[in-house]
């Protein structure tokens, strides 16, 4: 029988207990373990039944269970101290109040499509959702004042299941808003507060918002479910990255000028302060900028409007712009006349939309002049951007390179930020009590981790093995399931309940599923996997996971291939595949691995923080230079699979890098987590002991975990990464915004107007002639050359320009590498804007020595010299 109408009623607790419903709304309970507990201890069948989401848990429970929990002194003292420990949490002074000055911002607005904060908010399909979640998290602990924008989706991402022959299949079940930890923003009469974004042919887009509580940060998650719409705008917030180009434009043009709206109403509505910084996390949310824009040139607060070029200048200034992706077919782009369509419909009519359409063409060699690129309007509108670890900045700085030519690749103004997780979130508490110590500690954060170096040897192997014989059981119960919904009766799973053992090597490998990851690297060599997995002596089991993309076959592919060796009766019990990858999965998974497997094509991770969750449990990595762990791989934290020449075809890059792969494992993982007979016992793997065989605790291995603990756990720690956005851009950001805003936004358009003229003038600008005075016929280090540059500036003056002497070793090719800078200074005015500057430099260095002059634009409010994209080379 179908309901032909439906609601949700809500319970009603006593006042005793009443603290219980904030404690579920606010997601601090994810990370809470404290709080956490209690939810799972309140009712252990229920909690397990509802996946652990305290707000299902309290809608399932009778009037009687209430009455009983309401009736238990001792429960009842629980939850005032846990509430009032959150309360303490929410208005207490943390890091950020402890340690920064008047410039820091009073708050940062944080905008990304996807947020993976917990399982009982399904609004996430990968690592950015996951990162963003972070994100919020540790803002959050550190008390850095940002507020979060999204969009809640109706179906949120998909849940992945196989089909008896291993091929992925997707479902899309759809969420009830009033069964999430959510709250609809209301405006003073009760009714929905609501944004509206007007669309082509007369439509409009309407939304409603909803607040999630990270902690201390608010999350705005826009909804266009709600009767006010058309069923297409109904469905704009269907499904994470689902439909075609046109529903995602109308996404993402929701999340940029719709999420800006909603900020202004939910400071209208809650008194909080109007956000500072802007930061977009990815191209998703690129058209915030635009709306911001609007703003200034139509503005509602009684300021005098700004021009374009005004507007752009303020907008920039406080604007951080993050790129995730390293390759050019990861960036979303749209038809320029598509944008155009959009745009024409009027969201911000005072914008001119052929200035909108030059923020994202692809103005370079080799684009395409149809395209509208979202990740270039991303960085055109934000005065810093960086990328997520050290080697993806300087991919990301070669990628986008022809939007300033004329500069080397390693001038072009993207800095590097490296990732980090959520400790609180990722490591089990096992880990946490044996290796962390509870007290943050603000000025050496990694002293807390020092504490591992005092646990015994044979504790901490006890506690690894704890941890693996947890995952052995969810992976059992995990495969059992995934067997029945591929069909099987259960008559024929009774082989699952010997599947993976806690006394065998471990490796983990869970991943979303595009072709450069290459999960499938591992069946490069059937026969030799298979030798691995069975190894009388040491042998190696294998846990992997991932998600593929709905509309990739390729993707897919790979599963069934990788599912279908698993399947086989000789090695399933030594290697499983894991269908619907998750936040809940992952909390098991990551701990329980004693290794962490990557094996990306290079240099094609953005930067892959999996490893770094599986690091803070204490396991090593086993993976490609790629990402973070190019940068913090030291020789003594795992192992670094080698990679073939980049001019090998992706066959031979394949058959190299596998061989690498299983000659590791065989020869320095396996034997290390045995013992390899250096630690005066080399014992046979014992399928039937129930606990390490005595004597047996791999000493040599348990140093490595040590030292991974110890060294990354501060290193990987999103502490960290919070720490660097805020010192070296959200602060600096600020100070740029505050100064362009002041007076009027007498700034602003000061800039504006000097970047006009000086944009006018540059062709125009050239080195004329150079000379160097006192090179010597044999020139030896510390000899000093004198070097004049005559310019023409034409009509710009001195002050305007940077004029610079580039210096350094040269190449066969005359290419200045190991390259310095000097300033020369004006000396004379040879009149008709020709201009004599000099200045000193010395030969700091010996064999083949080169230098060269350039003119780069000069102005205070430039945060880059760099960024205007103009330069003038003496060569030109």
């Amino acid at each position: 029988m179908k309901a032909i109408r439906r609601f949700t009623v809500r319970t009603v607790l006593p006042e005793t207990i009443a603290p219980l419903r904030g404690l579920a709304r606010n997601l601090r309970w994810s990370w809470h373990e404290p709080t956490e507990n209690l939810f799972a201890e309140l009712d252990p069948r229920a909690w397990e039944a509802v996946h652990g989401d305290p707000v299902k848990l309290l809608g399932s429970l009778t009037r009687e269970e209430i009455q009983q929990i309401a009736q238990d002194p001792e429960l009842v003292a629980r939850v005032r101290e846990l509430d009032a420990d959150l309360q303490n949490y929410l208005t207490e002074d943390h890091w950020y109040q402890r340690t920064q000055g008047p410039d820091a911002p009073a708050a940062i607005a944080y905008f990304s499509a996807e947020y993976g904060i917990t399982s009982a908010l399904p609004q996430y399909s990968g690592g950015l959702g996951i990162l963003a979640g972070d994100h919020l998290k540790t803002a959050s602990d550190m008390g850095i004042p940002v507020l979060g924008v999204g969009l809640l989706y109706q179906a949120g991402y998909f849940k992945q299941s196989l089909s008896r022959d291993g091929w992925q299949q997707e479902t899309y079940p759809v969420l009830d808003p009033d069964e999430l930890p959510l709250t609809l923003l209301r405006e003073a009469d009760g009714s929905p507060a609501r944004i509206t974004l007007p669309l082509p042919d007369g439509r409009a887009l309407s939304a409603q918002i909803w607040r999630a509580d990270v902690g201390r940060v608010p999350l705005l998650l826009l909804d266009s479910n709600i009767p006010d719409n058309d069923d297409a705008a109904r469905n704009v917030t269907d499904r994470l990255y689902g439909g075609g180009s046109d529903h995602r434009l109308r996404q993402e043009l929701l999340l940029g000028m719709g999420g800006i709206r909603a900020l202004r109403v939910h400071s209208r509505l809650t008194g909080a302060p109007t956000p500072e910084v802007y930061h977009c996390n990815e191209g998703h949310a690129g058209f915030l900028g635009i709306e911001r824009i609007q703003e200034l040139m139509h503005p509602c607060d009684g300021t005098t409007p700004m021009t374009w070029d005004e507007a752009l200048a303020a907008v920039r200034a406080a604007t951080v712009f993050t790129t995730h992706t390293p390759v050019p077919a990861g960036i979303d782009r749209f038809e320029r006349a598509q944008v155009e369509h959009f745009l024409a419909a009027g969201p911000t009519p005072d914008v001119p939309v052929e200035r909108v359409l030059e923020l994202g063409a692809e103005t370079y060699p080799g684009g395409d002049p149809g395209k509208f690129n979202m990740a270039v309007m991303g960085l055109r509108l934000a005065q810093r951007a960086n990328g997520v670890a050290q080697l993806h900045g300087a991919v990301s700085r070669s990628m986008f390179q022809g939007l300033w030519q004329g500069f080397d690749a390693d001038e072009v103004p993207i800095s590097s930020v490296t990732n980090g997780v959520h400790v609180p979130s990722w490591i089990d508490p096992v880990v946490w009590d044996l290796a962390v110590e509870p007290q943050e500690n603000d000025l050496d954060p990694a002293a807390r981790w020092r504490r591992i170096h005092e646990v015994p040897d044979a504790e901490l192997w006890a506690a690894r093995r704890l941890l693996r014989e947890r995952l052995v059981v969810d992976v059992r119960e995990r495969l059992r399931a995934s067997w029945k919904k591929r069909g099987a009766a259960d008559a024929e799973l009774g082989w699952t309940e010997s599947v993976l053992d806690p006394d065998v090597l471990t490796i983990g490998f869970a991943r979303r599923v595009p072709t450069y990851k290459r999960l499938t690297l591992m069946l490069r060599d059937p026969q030799r996997l298979k030798r691995l997995l069975l190894d009388p002596q040491r042998p190696v089991q294998l846990v992997v996971a991932g998600k593929s993309h709905p509309a990739d076959e390729m993707g897919k592919r790979m599963i069934q291939d990788l599912v279908r060796f698993t399947d086989d009766p000789e090695v399933r019990h030594r290697i499983v595949f894991l269908p619907n990858y998750d936040i809940a999965m992952a909390r098991v998974l990551f701990p329980g691995c004693d290794v962490w497997l990557n094996n990306p094509l290079r240099p094609l991770e953005a930067c892959g923080t999996s490893g770094m969750k599986a690091a803070i449990n204490g396991g090593l990595n086993l993976s490609v230079l790629d990402g973070w762990w190019d940068e913090m791989y030291d020789g003594q934290n795992g192992w670094a699979i080698p990679t073939a020449d980049s001019k090998a075809s992706t066959d031979e890059r394949d058959d190299v890098e596998a061989a690498a792969l299983y000659e590791l494992i065989e020869g320095h993982v396996a034997p290390r987590f045995y013992g390899d007979g250096s630690e005066g016992t080399t014992p046979p793997f014992r399928s039937d002991a129930p606990e390490p065989t005595a004597g047996a605790v791999p000493h040599q291995w348990l140093a490595m975990v040590r030292h991974t603990l110890a060294t990354l756990g501060p290193r990987v720690s999103s502490r960290r990464m919070l720490t660097d956005y805020v010192q070296q851009l959200y602060v600096p950001a600020c100070v740029s915004g505050r100064r362009a805003a002041a007076d009027d936004g007498a700034a602003a358009r000061a800039t504006a107007h000097w970047i006009q003229r000086v944009r006018e003038a540059w062709p125009r600008v050239r080195v004329e002639h150079v000379e160097a005075q006192g090179v010597q016929q044999e020139p030896q280090i510390g000899d000093e050359l004198g070097v004049n540059a005559y310019v023409d500036l034409g009509s710009l003056a001195p002050e305007d320009v940077t004029v610079q002497v580039g210096y350094g070793r040269v190449t066969e090719s005359d290419h200045i590498h190991e390259r310095s800078h000097a300033v020369l200074e004006p000396v004379t005015d040879l009149g008709a804007g020709r201009v004599l500057f000099c200045g000193p430099v010395t030969i700091d260095r010996s064999g083949p020595f080169g230098y060269t002059v350039r003119v780069l634009p000069r102005h205070p409010e430039l945060a880059d010299p760099a960024e205007l994209a103009l330069v003038c080379n003496a060569a030109d």
